[in-house]
């Protein structure tokens, strides 16, 4: 019995990726993949989102190594939301994207946010199909993950620091974590916010706004 052998598993990703991409393509989606530490607020960013965006469809792929919590809040806002447990698997790769698109009623969407699983290390590597990477850092994780992350500051298209409002009560330097950033990537906006305030929260609808396709 043969036994066929996968040599490159990037390789093998890339040709799925290619085949989501072109299916949002041809159905105008935009996609953005939600890269994140485990706590800086992924969910709470994607729920603060749709709270705003209400002249737009929008999906959620929901990624996680176990539990269905993070899909249940966002389902209280959105029907289209698909939970991928990986079972231990530290990032999605596109063949997962792709069996959950098969889950999506994606006719009518303007937008799907895939919330990647909690880690700057494995998810930045592997191409969903997206068109945005979107690097969420926040300050109660200390302002040094440019220099310890490098790579996933370096892919991204949009930086958002989240959690702003603690500020006051840290010693978060920004303009260090502003300089290591433009040190590794000069073009991608950077965006201050706090889901629990909602202070800067425009900025980045507005910036998915210019970004949607329909």
């Amino acid at each position: 019995m043969e036994i066929e052998i996968v040599s490159d598993v990037l390789e093998y990703n890339k040709e799925h990726a290619e085949v989501n991409r072109q299916l949002f393509k041809d159905n105008k989606i935009l996609v953005i993949n939600i890269l994140s530490s485990p706590g800086s607020g992924k969910t709470s960013l994607i729920i603060q989102t749709i709270k705003r965006l209400t002249d737009f469809n929008i999906g959620v792929i929901e990624g996680d190594i176990s539990s269905t919590y993070d899909a249940q809040k966002i389902k209280s806002y959105i029907d289209n939301v698909v939970q991928i447990n990986t079972g231990g698997t530290c990032h999605l790769n596109a063949s997962m994207i792709e069996k959950a698109i098969n889950k999506i009623d994606i006719k009518n969407l303007d937008i799907i946010f895939i919330e990647n699983v909690g880690n700057l290390i494995c998810p930045v590597g592997f191409d969903l199909g997206e068109d945005y990477k979107v690097l969420l850092s926040s300050v109660s994780e200390g302002d040094d993950k440019p220099v310890k992350y490098p790579k996933g500051f370096i892919k991204s298209g949009v930086v958002i620091l989240n959690k702003i409002d603690l500020f006051p009560i840290s010693d978060f330097n920004y303009d260090f974590f502003e300089k290591k950033i433009r040190e590794l990537n000069s073009e991608s906006p950077i965006i201050k916010l706090s889901c629990k305030t909602g202070e800067g929260l425009n900025t980045w609808i507005e910036w998915i706004t210019k970004k949607v396709k329909k």
